[in-house]
């Protein structure tokens, strides 16, 4: 074939649009083809289109061989045909070359050009490469043989694109409701179909310790599992009795970071600290300020079978209500350092993230204020108050995990009593009126946006009277949408850098299975890559939703459950 016709239409191609560098904001006289979510930086279409038959190839470079196959196997799913991969020598009638471009732009920036014979995908990084494969699966018209076509197509289009903030995430609480390794595969896929690149995984809580650590064997053989569980809504008249639990092996959780991995997607583990650690101290009491004190919950809702251990001398038992227990780590014993840095010892081990979440939320002080070692700890520390206390916790590990080379994050209270030097914030309680965000950006710390308000995908979406049974509140798709993370009093402090992002938080008090995930996430998660990654001044909600019933096609072909609400067909008005 004469390569040079396609060489000239695609120099011309990019002179003309190289200078342009505004939203594309043709709403109107978009085609149905250019759903596009979350909305591309710039877009122009292009005459013409390129179909996928047999002889169409995918040309990679050696670095770009993991995208090349992900790309393989997306399309051979899809439109059911074996695409080879080719090395990037040598030309092809039909190709998709996909290219690492060195250059100035962020990693996962990246650009597409599609024209009848030729598809190309460019970026920096091999990062920017995924990324542009994301929108390129959205442009895949499936073959209709209804009408005769044969073949499938992807319609002309020129697309430079970059996200707004480097900081993408979803996060997933295996902790109250355990997942299998093949529900996480598959949730990290939605995340890498709208351009996530941060799992935040949950791992350990009152209610389940999720993770094996070797030189702690009791932390899954009784922190795992759970005698029981209340049923329903508070106020709680009932607990089924049935024995809950599950954990991850060592080996299955590098598996899933691998898997995370090959979609560009860095995994965080989160290993709570100093509350919410019940299921620790029910397999090591000595952690507690009062091993010899029974676990109690709340609203004295205890399973038979917990109760009846308490009775034979083994008060500590795994939390079975919802909520905050007073038990914490005691912070006044050296035991209990040389415990969690022997936990973290080998969590640094299994996840190569340069984060660690050590949470750092809701932890009740009162047993602290009672225990002699917490108090001498006080004393000698010349701290104030217990809040202080807490901040030395989190000091202490935070010096742990700098030395390994990682950096913590943890929830918005890890202010209280002063921030760790190195500390990122995750701002969740946003009835502060953004207090602590403008108090961390305001000390040089990075901040990551998940409110409550807008951010926590346990809540509502639609009718309360309608919906299964959710935390409480309401955010439906379109309060998700037009969440803006950077507040303007951190805007009017000129520290708009110091938010590096947003995520939305998944808590899983009454998600029992895999499907009911599925429905609170989606579509709310695309509504969140719209936040994260489009121009502030190119979002419209209204475009949006004319968008979403493209991303509605992919979760179809992906078998994925979600939440009908916004959904309309193509004929209907938005």
């Amino acid at each position: 074939m004469n390569r040079q016709p396609f060489f000239l239409a695609l120099i011309v191609i990019t002179g003309l649009f190289t200078s342009c560098d505004k939203p594309y904001k043709n709403f109107e006289n978009r085609p149905d083809d250019y759903t596009i979510i979350p909305a591309p930086k710039w877009e122009q279409q292009l005459p013409g289109r390129f179909a996928v038959d047999q002889n169409t190839v995918i040309v990679a470079q050696d670095g770009l061989i993991k995208e090349a196959e992900y790309l393989r196997d997306l399309m051979g799913a899809q439109f059911d045909i074996n695409i080879p991969i080719k090395a990037s020598a040598g030309h092809f009638e039909n190709e998709i070359e996909l290219r690492v471009e060195a250059g100035d732009l962020a990693p996962e920036s990246y650009e597409l050009v599609v024209i009848p014979d030729k598809i190309l995908v460019k970026a920096p990084a091999a990062g920017g490469v995924f990324m542009g494969l994301q929108t390129l699966r959205q442009l895949f018209n499936v073959p209709d043989r209804e009408r005769g076509l044969e073949v499938a197509t992807i319609t002309g289009v020129h697309i430079k694109d970059a996200p707004r903030f480097s900081y993408r995430g979803m996060h997933l609480d295996v902790a109250r409701h355990f997942q299998p390794v093949s529900f996480v595969k598959k949730y990290i896929d939605m995340l890498a179909l709208h351009k996530m690149n941060t799992f935040h995984w949950h791992l350990t809580e009152d209610q389940g310790w999720r993770i094996e650590i070797k030189k702690y064997p009791k932390l899954t053989e009784t922190g795992a599992w759970r005698n029981g569980t209340v049923v329903g809504k508070l106020p709680w008249t009932e607990n089924d009795n049935e024995v809950y639990g599950g954990y991850y092996t060592q080996e299955e959780i590098r598996e899933v970071v691998q898997y995370a991995a090959d979609r560009h997607i860095t995994v965080i583990p989160e290993i709570e600290l100093p509350g919410h650690s019940s299921a620790a101290i029910a397999a090591y009491p000595e952690l507690s300020c009062f091993p010899e004190r029974p676990t109690t919950p709340n609203h004295g809702m205890l399973s038979a079978k917990s109760m009846e251990q308490q009775q034979n001398g083994h008060p500590k038992v795994v939390y079975e209500e919802w909520g905050v227990t007073n038990d914490v780590y005691c912070a006044g014993k050296e035991s209990t350092f040389a415990f969690l840095e022997g936990v973290l010892e080998e969590v640094v081990t299994l996840f190569p993230s340069t984060y660690i979440h050590i949470g750092g939320d809701e932890c009740p002080k009162g047993y602290w204020e009672e225990c002699s070692h917490c108090q001498g700890r006080i004393k000698e520390e010349g701290l104030a108050d217990e809040h202080e206390l807490q901040s030395y916790f989190i000091r202490r590990i935070e010096k742990f995990l700098n030395e390994k080379g990682r950096q913590i994050i943890g929830w918005d209270e890890i202010l209280e009593g002063g921030l760790a030097p190195n500390a990122t914030v995750m701002y969740w309680r946003s009835w502060d009126d953004h207090k602590a965000v403008i108090t961390a950006a305001n000390e040089g710390h990075e901040v990551i946006m998940t409110p409550n308000s807008h951010m926590y995908f346990d809540h509502y979406q639609a009718d309360p009277e309608h919906e299964p049974d959710a935390i409480c509140c309401l955010s439906p798709v379109q309060k998700v949408y037009e969440y803006e993370p950077v507040p303007e009093a951190v805007r009017a402090l000129g520290k708009e850098e110091m938010i590096i992002g947003a995520q939305a938080n998944v808590w899983t008090e009454y998600m029992k299975d895999a499907d009911y995930v599925e429905y609170m996430v989606l579509p709310r998660m695309a509504a969140l890559a719209e936040v994260v990654w489009t121009p502030k001044e190119a979002k419209d909600y209204k475009d949006f939703l004319s968008r979403l019933q493209g991303m509605k096609d992919l979760y179809d072909q992906a078998g994925y459950n979600y939440a009908p609400h916004v959904f309309a067909t193509k004929k209907d008005s938005l």
